[in-house]
């Protein structure tokens, strides 16, 4: 069979799954290159194995934009455990008075930061703080989560680094045409009138496009109404700050029944009131609601016993633990029964069949069927798998802690990273390859972390499209397919760069933006070379059209990520999408052969 047929057969293949039958793009993808390197070919009558040799199928493994893109992870690891972005959060989402506001507080923010932050991470990070916030101020999350993505996906596409198309696309631009490689701001003359525009049209059109949704799991009554107590800290940000203020009011199935001051009790606690150092801080509430208020900088845990176990605050986690009719601390109160000593972990709070202990957390007797919130290590899981005290042992999502005190040598990393880049000192795999190790070795984030932080399948993706890329290119398909677009639209650069611009969209659509993005490039540069004018300007197009696919869910991982917890249907991003990429591509054609003369 000839290289070029079989290269053909294969993407068809590879794209039908991708985009009608929904196959994990990983697999996918690396089963299309599988045969590409195993079916023989016949080319110029020599026969052979496989279109591509190991070395081509594996080169993208290599790639300089695959390790930048990991490394990159790892640096947004280290900024979401040590708060910072629950700190930005804070203080720029603020109380809304009308959607368009809660917008604009949440799109322009989002768009700044995922310029010099991968979006896909920064929108992992924003996404569970725009739920609680839009529960907060009795907004629809379904009409939050989509503009986020929309928002991380223009102002990613700015900048070098705030997409990992772009640092795919500027890889091979110096792996395979010997090209010095992009600046750090080089595309956003183009990208940010494109970004300031597109995220205008969301904010004040897409609560008109978009129905209210419900998300696909509903939060539901929760039985087990814990109490909780914390302190406000002598140090704290919230004294002076009335309770409205502070942001306690208003969270979520989370209720502040009292506040113990000076041994006396306020109860029926007023909004207006304001917070006095060592106030004592009643709250009822689910366990989710728990989580958020451990995340409040200037509260602390009122139990004295979280401070006295081994090893600090951000090597714990939060637990659920069901006691036992077995546990020897049974009829015993917490602190007379020693918790903390047999355990190794603190007791934060006790429910009981839904009745509300008012007692303090020590004074609690323990009865069999008591669900018990606990901070302890992350190892008391498995400790107590083979001991009976506990019917059952569950680690709460979102239960750690923030190692609050490295946030500002975290952000000096950050910092560190794109102004290396900016100006020229180092290069964008050397920065974040710096970035990574730095956030590791200051303890910003932990080894074990930094390995979980990184999306293994968006980077096997990436280096599976790179080998495809390269099928083409060997087999000569791309050359084909070039040859037919110019057919088709003729010799004029300004239509064949509409054309590439249009074409990299639809793929993007449908097989994912990095996908699309390294299969066209290869016919960017062919049509470049038929045409006999520069390539670059077709190389942006592919790019910037790859980047900034929001017309589908599956174009692009933040619009994915959204999908479920919207509640949304694909003909949502079809409603909203659709016009937004008529108007980048109708952008994209006047503005790139100004940046990048044909």
């Amino acid at each position: 069979m000839d290289p070029a047929v079989l290269t053909a057969i294969v993407l068809v293949l590879v794209i039908t799954a991708l985009g009608w039958l929904h196959r994990a793009p990983d697999f996918t993808i690396w089963g299309g290159v599988a045969l590409l390197c195993v079916v023989p070919v016949v080319h110029d009558g020599t026969y052979r194995i496989g279109v591509i040799v190991a070395k081509d199928a594996l080169g993208g493994l290599a790639n300089d934009g695959v390790v930048t893109i990991a490394c990159m992870f790892i640096v947004a690891a280290g900024l979401r455990e040590t708060g910072v972005m629950n700190w930005l959060a804070d203080r720029f989402f603020g109380k809304p008075k009308s959607l368009v506001s809660a917008q604009v507080r949440l799109l322009i923010p989002t768009a700044l930061l995922s310029g010099f932050l991968n979006n896909t991470p920064l929108v992992a990070m924003l996404m569970p703080i725009t739920q609680d916030w839009a529960k907060r101020n009795n907004f629809s999350s379904s009409m939050l989560l989509m503009p986020l993505s929309f928002a991380a996906i223009l102002g990613g596409a700015c900048t070098l680094i705030g997409t990992s198309t772009n640092v795919i696309v500027n890889g091979w631009l110096i792996e395979e045409m010997g090209h010095p490689g992009l600046g750090m701001f080089e595309m956003t003359s183009v990208a940010a009138p494109i970004a300031i525009v597109g995220i205008a049209c969301t904010i004040f059109f897409s609560h008109l496009l978009l129905p209210l949704r419900k998300p696909a799991l509903q939060p539901t009554d929760d039985p087990r109404e814990y109490v909780v107590e914390m302190i406000v800290d002598e140090n704290s940000e919230l004294i002076g700050q009335t309770v409205e203020s502070a942001g306690l009011r208003g969270l979520p199935e989370l209720y502040l029944i009292e506040i113990e001051r000076d041994n006396e009790l306020i109860a029926a606690v007023s909004s207006n009131i304001e917070l006095h150092a060592n106030d004592r801080l009643v709250f009822a509430g689910v366990v989710d609601s728990v989580v958020d208020l451990q995340r409040f900088n200037g509260l602390r845990p009122a139990s004295d016993q979280v401070f006295k176990l081994d090893g600090s605050r951000s090597d714990r986690v939060l637990l659920e633990a069901v006691v036992s009719d077995s546990c020897p601390l049974v009829g015993a109160t917490i602190k007379e029964g020693r918790f903390r000593t047999i355990y190794n972990a603190a007791v934060l709070a006790v429910a009981r069949n839904g009745e509300r202990i008012n007692k303090k957390i020590g004074d609690i007797e323990l009865r069999a069927g008591d669900t018990l919130l606990l901070e302890a290590r992350a190892n008391f899981h498995e400790q107590q798998r083979n001991r009976r005290d506990f019917y059952l042992v569950s680690k709460v999502d979102g239960g750690f802690h923030f190692a609050t005190r490295r946030a500002p040598v975290a952000v000096a990393i950050m910092i560190a990273v794109v102004s290396s880049v900016t100006f020229g000192h180092l290069s964008m795999l050397q920065a974040s390859l710096c970035g990574a190790i730095a956030m590791v070795a200051s303890g910003c984030c932990k080894p074990t972390n930094a390995r979980r932080a990184i999306d293994w399948e968006v980077l096997l993706v990436i280096s599976g499209a790179l080998a495809l890329g390269r099928a083409m290119d060997v087999s000569g398909l791309a050359a084909q397919i070039g040859q037919s677009v110019q057919t088709i639209f003729g010799t004029n650069p300004t239509i064949m760069l509409a054309a590439i611009f249009a074409l990299a969209m639809i793929f993007a659509g449908t097989i994912t933006a990095k996908a699309a993005a390294v299969l066209m490039l290869p016919i960017a540069l062919a049509v470049a070379t038929a045409l006999n004018v520069s390539y670059m300007p077709y190389v942006i197009a592919v790019m910037l059209a790859s980047s900034t696919s929001v017309a589908t869910p599956i174009g692009y991982p933040t619009n994915l990520m959204v999908y479920g917890p919207g509640g949304y249907r694909f003909s949502d991003y079809l409603r909203v999408g659709a016009p937004l990429s008529l108007i980048i591509w109708i952008m994209g054609v006047l503005l790139i052969p100004l940046a990048w003369p044909f």
